[in-house]
Formats: structure tokens, sequence, C-alpha cells
């Protein structure tokens, strides 16, 4: 039997689980003071934010997705204001691609044609929108070369899955040299076990992690 995604949060109590990660995270984790979040120098990352994971529509509904997407919509609104880089990816496949190791370990893919593939933000004229075939942002597509253009020296995870595509393009932005950032409640994964092991993996290798109220604050928002 397959295992359905776990709701394992809910809007009322996402501060409290919120809280219990980061402190988790701070006990386990040697703190990198020396890693300061600079909302101009780092591009908001919006990994995945589609109908297929975020709608309850959708064929891989995530539950904790329905808590995470607010968060998501609360930084995106924050990165405008300044007019920040905000760049959003779109996971799917075209007839013609090669769907590749994903393929044969799912036993299926994503297509284009599919209205389950829709981001559900909508991006403003000017903003970047990176489809991918694979768990890594960065492989395959444009992005480094549109972060570097815009002298982005930081990055800022969010969306979907926590411990797939989140943590795999958080490693991959690292080895490109990019200083990594999540936002530990605007993103969500099909159970709280997997969402806290990456959050704990990134944390110990690869990122600093921090909640969607600290970055707002930081960003001038209360």
């Amino acid at each position: 039997m397959v295992k359905r995604p776990d709701a394992y949060v809910s809007g009322a109590g996402l501060q409290a689980k919120t809280d219990s990660w980061l402190r988790e995270i701070f006990a386990t984790v040697h703190p990198r003071p020396h890693l300061v979040l600079k909302p101009r120098q780092c591009a908001l990352l919006v990994i995945d934010a589609i109908r297929f994971f975020t709608d309850p529509s959708g064929a891989a509904w995530l539950p904790a997705s329905e808590t995470a997407l607010p968060r998501i919509g609360r930084l995106i609104d924050c990165w405008r204001g300044f007019g920040g880089s905000v760049a959003f990816t779109r996971h799917c496949h075209r007839p013609d691609d090669d769907g590749g190791m994903l393929g044969r370990f799912w036993s299926s893919v994503i297509s284009c044609s599919d209205p389950d593939s829709g981001l559900i933000f909508d991006p403003l004229p000017g903003e970047t929108v990176i489809r991918k075939t694979t768990y890594d942002s960065f492989y395959g597509t444009g992005l480094e070369a549109v972060l570097r253009a815009g002298t982005i020296s930081q990055v800022l995870i969010t969306g979907v899955l926590t411990h797939l595509c989140c943590e795999t393009t958080a490693r991959s932005a690292f080895v490109r040299g990019f200083e990594v950032y999540a936002a530990v409640d605007a993103m969500a994964s099909s159970s709280e076990e997997l969402h806290l092991g990456s959050l704990l993996s990134m944390a110990d290798g690869i990122g600093v992690m921090m909640d969607t109220a600290g970055i707002l604050q930081i960003c001038g928002v209360s």
C-alpha cells in the first residue's frame, strides 16, 4: 500500500511546529553567525509550487503545503516590495524529454500539458520561471546564469518537496558558491519525519535555517 502524505502541520499549529523544528536544529547543529541573510543580494527561489503538489485536487497533493503557501506568498510580496530577485521553478516534462533516472524511479513524470503542472503563484513580468526535469533546479537550466547576471550571492529556498527538490537545489547552490538559506515553514514535504530530517541535513552542512517571521523582520516587514 502506498502511504499517503501526512497532514503533519495545520495553520493553527504551524508556529509551534516551526519553533520546535528550530529548537531541534539549534540544539543539534553548530551555529554559523558569520552567515547573514542580505535580501538585496539574495534570490528568493520558489521551488515547484505547482498544482500537482499544492492544490487539493492535484495528483500528489501535499496537505502540509496549505500552511507553507501563505508564508511563501508573504516572502514573494516582501521581495517584490524592494525589487528583489524572485525565481520560480516548474517541474514538468515535454514529450521529447528523456525522463532519465527520475522517470525510471517513479515510473512516471509530470507532463507539461497537464494543468496540474501549472504554477500556483502568478509570476510578474520580468520574474524568472525555470522549467526543470529533475530534482536539481540548476541542472540543465539557465538558473545559475540568471543569478550571476543579477550579481546574486545568496539564495533563499522555499517550496516543495523539502527533502527532494528543495534540498537537492540547496546542495547544488552550495557547490556553486552561493550562500544558502531556507525558510523552514515555507517548505512542505510528505511527512514531518522527512521534512525535519531534511532541515537537519541542510543545517548541518549547507545552509542556514530560518523562519518566515525572522526573514520578514530582516526585510523590514513585521
